[in-house]
């Protein structure tokens, strides 16, 4: 009898576990664990200049409006009647007195610039915060709930719309004999909140078709609940890119109100009182306006950068 073949045995394929490339490590998170809107958002902003380039900026104002005395041992209200504002500033002394001269008063102006600093982001922050709140509240409540409340507070906002700000913020201001930031933050508020609105109501209006929305309502969830927990974190990402644009330009309708003599007024250090004050003297003595104008200009220019880099990384058609 012929003998059996022998079973084929199985040879050993030798496997070796390939070391971590570095193209797997910067894949990112496993497929089944995606990034978040605001954790794509981050990932991508930290890898633009521009975004890079304006925070630093922000960061050193911020510090400048909390701690000026790091930056000045000066006080911006110390007038030294023996400082001649035609004598050449001294661009070689970093952060003293007469680093960037003295004004009419005999102040010195790299002083004042750091202390009007304080003014400008508070003015501008606290603007935004509030049109931030207002303004979302309103659109929220016009674009979800829709019907005649949303008839009511959209005829409510062209009304703000039709005041022109500046024009109408001037009319606010001129009321009161004294003006401090507070009395500022409140009339800029009190006519800004109206693009938050319209921009909020859009979004909500969007999302509040989609599933998750209908599946929030079907499994019982209450109408705060779904507004607070599903349509506010989805429709937040367009209201922060044009809140943070419109800081910046409450930061300019502040000095503009003060370079006109309606903003704030005296002991008040403003960047843009100072340009006005400084415009006496352009002809003989151009640094007194030169210097904060040009501060202004890195400030505003900061963060519309910074609301550029946000709304490109927010919007994925942009990438």
């Amino acid at each position: 009898m012929p003998e059996a073949p022998e079973p084929l045995k199985k040879e050993a394929i030798p496997t070796a576990a390939a070391p971590a490339t570095a193209a797997a490590v910067e894949a990112g998170p496993a497929p089944g664990k995606p990034r978040s809107l605001w954790s794509d958002a981050w990932h991508d902003l930290r890898r633009r200049p521009m975004f890079l380039i304006s925070a630093v900026i922000i960061a050193v104002l911020l510090v400048m409006a909390a701690f000026p005395g790091w930056f000045t041992s000066v006080s911006p209200r110390e007038a030294d009647l023996t400082a001649n504002y035609l004598r050449e500033p001294q661009l070689t002394h970093f952060f003293s007195p007469e680093w960037l001269g003295y004004n009419q008063q005999g102040q010195s102006i790299w002083a004042r610039m750091v202390y009007g600093t304080r003014a400008s982001i508070i003015i501008g922050v606290a603007v935004t915060a509030i049109v931030l709140v207002l303004g979302g509240l309103v659109g929220m409540l016009a674009g979800y709930f829709g019907g005649w409340i949303d008839a009511v507070l959209s005829r409510v906002v062209d009304i703000f719309l039709g005041i022109p700000f500046l024009l109408g913020t001037m009319v606010v201001l001129v009321s009161f004999d004294t003006r401090t930031e507070w009395t500022v933050i409140m009339a800029l508020a009190f006519l800004g909140w109206t693009t938050i609105a319209r921009v909020m109501r859009g979004s909500v209006i969007a999302i509040k078709q989609a599933d998750y929305v209908a599946a929030a309502r079907s499994l019982g969830a209450g109408t705060w609940r779904i507004l607070l927990r599903h349509i506010l974190p989805n429709a937040l990402a367009p209201v922060i890119v044009v809140a943070m644009v419109a800081l910046g330009g409450y930061i300019t309708a502040e000095a503009v109100l003060s370079f006109l003599g309606i903003g704030l007024t005296e002991p008040a250090i403003s960047w843009g009182g100072d340009i006005n004050r400084g415009q006496e003297r352009i002809r003989v003595a151009e640094h007194i306006l030169l210097y904060p104008s040009l501060l202004l200009s890195i400030t505003i220019l900061s963060f519309l950068m910074l609301g550029d880099a946000v709304r490109d990384a927010l919007d994925p058609k942009l990438r």
